[in-house]
């Protein structure tokens, strides 16, 4: 067997049990040089525990694993990546206070003598950036770089190991088009030098640019792994949850008169410059752009998290410019973060406690004595729990031990917890399986039909497209088009993301 027959990673027979959860049962995997290979699934299939156990992070409760036609059994993350191992995954390992070219070379700091040249390591991490693509300044601190320029960060780390095994889960949850084409390239490179890479991801037309093999998971068990160029979707999605989808997006009627409840004029603040632009009942707004296009900062500073330089807000009449976010939402409007874990949820609290302290001002959670009842509370968010299809079991389970699809339908369980009259949701389905996205979908075409004000901020082009009644598209900080109807077709999107004037982030 020549060296290119032979797999780069061979697993047999894996399982892995944690207290009370059958994580992995029995599940054989293998990676061939210069392959792609896939790794799909719901969200809690077992798809991370398995690439967890690959990278070093946990241990096989049984099965046997081999790299490179050797036995492996990594005692920790440094141990994998000494064989040749390494893992972008959905949580960044990044030191906040760090700046981006440190992060890049922590570990195996660029010398001078004894000392740190940390010019040296500033040029090459601005070479790498520069050959990938991505726009970062690598002076700034990693704590200051929005998710998207963690990701790219995260993912330049890889390219820099130069590992013969590369795992990348949800590389692109938070890059646009334009970035994830650019991060195909040099898979493309990585897989003609001979790498391996274990790709995670739940936006299945990305398979058909990169990927060779695809492996479903479904409950801790091997499904099938097929052929990704003689698979289509509609056959993945079955095979995925053992269920016909016939459609992901739903048709979204449109109010007949949509009445304006937000005015938004000349806003300004950090990296957004003079936007203008209506919200609407009964309508889904959607916004894109680039990363760094202001999309998200734009909303941020009209929620009162970014400073407010110039321009106005008025609601229902009301000037409410520079607001806070708890005046904001007590006056209706409820903005959904695109961090869930470091902005949206309680980690250490269980996922009934997150949504019941949404709603803890409601008269209904008091009794007849004006006590708040714990007995009203179970039910009411009981009752959001059926809403948003989360089961019993998992209202009682810690947040930060639930899947990224069940946290983000906690996410969604804290908006429906008291009556909005604006929703503005910030990457609604970042790092979620594609049931989960249908079902998330179905939300907000609840919302918008009985008169909400929706507004969706994505970096997935083909969601915000479908989604939207109406579409703002931004590129430097600036608004540089809003489009309805069949204007809003991926050629004509595209074709304004790089207009505008200056730079936003």
């Amino acid at each position: 067997m020549t060296s290119s027959d032979m797999p780069l990673v061979e697993m047999t027979g894996i399982c892995k049990e944690f207290p009370g959860v059958k994580a992995l049962d029995g599940v054989d995997f293998t990676l061939m040089p210069g392959e792609v290979h896939v790794l799909f699934g719901e969200n809690g299939a077992g798809k991370s525990t398995l690439i967890s156990i690959l990278a070093g992070v946990y241990q096989p409760t049984s099965g046997h694993f081999r790299i490179n036609g050797r036995d492996a059994r990594f005692p920790s993350v440094k141990g994998a990546r000494a064989a040749g191992v390494c893992a972008v995954f959905q949580e960044f390992s990044l030191v906040p206070t760090m700046s981006v070219a440190q992060n890049l070379f922590l570990g195996s700091e660029l010398l001078s003598g004894p000392f740190v040249d940390h010019g040296r390591a500033r040029r090459e991490a601005e070479k790498l950036f520069g050959e990938l693509g991505f726009s970062i300044d690598v002076g700034a601190p990693v704590a200051a770089l929005s998710r998207a320029q963690q990701q790219m960060v995260e993912i330049a780390k890889a390219f820099h190991a130069k590992a013969r095994i590369l795992i990348l889960d949800e590389p692109t949850a938070s890059l646009t088009e334009r970035e994830t084409a650019m991060l195909f390239r040099f898979i493309g490179e990585a897989r003609a030098a001979g790498v391996g890479i274990v790709y995670i991801s739940h936006r299945m037309h990305e398979f058909a640019a990169i990927a060779n093999r695809i492996t479903v998971l479904r409950d801790g068990k091997l499904v099938r792994t097929v052929d990704a160029a003689a698979t289509s979707e509609s056959e993945l999605i079955e095979l995925m949850t053992g269920r016909s989808i016939d459609r992901i997006y739903p048709d979204i009627d449109l109010a007949s008169a949509p009445e304006t409840v937000m005015k938004v004029r000349g806003l300004e603040g950090p990296g957004v410059h003079g936007v203008s632009f209506d919200i609407r009942k009964g309508e889904v707004l959607g916004i894109a752009g680039l990363v760094g296009s202001g999309k998200s900062r734009a909303f941020r500073t009209l929620f009162g998290l970014s400073g407010t330089v110039a321009g106005t807000v008025v609601l229902d009449g009301h000037d409410v410019t520079g607001a806070t976010p708890e005046t904001l939402t007590a006056r209706g409007v409820f903005y959904l973060p695109s961090d869930r874990k470091r902005e949206g949820l309680f980690l250490g609290a269980d996922a009934r406690d997150n949504i019941a302290l949404s709603m803890l001002n409601r008269p209904d959670t008091r009794d007849a004595l004006g006590f708040r009842s714990p007995a009203r509370l179970r039910r009411l968010t009981d009752d959001i729990g059926r809403r948003i299809d989360i089961s019993q079991a998992f209202l009682n389970r810690t947040v930060a031990k639930l899947s990224g699809g069940n946290q983000q339908k906690v996410l969604f369980g804290k908006a429906l917890s008291v009556e909005r009259e604006i929703y503005i949701l910030d990457e609604p389905t970042v790092g979620v399986d594609m049931g989960t996205r249908a079902a998330i979908y179905r939300l907000i075409k609840q919302m918008a039909e009985t008169g909400k004000a929706v507004v969706v901020i994505s970096s997935d082009l083909a969601e915000v497209m479908n989604l939207s009644h109406r579409l703002l598209v931004f590129a430097n900080g600036t608004i540089a088009a809003e489009l309805a109807g069949e204007a809003i077709n991926e050629q004509t999107v595209l074709g304004h993301f790089f207009q505008g004037g200056r730079l936003g982030a």
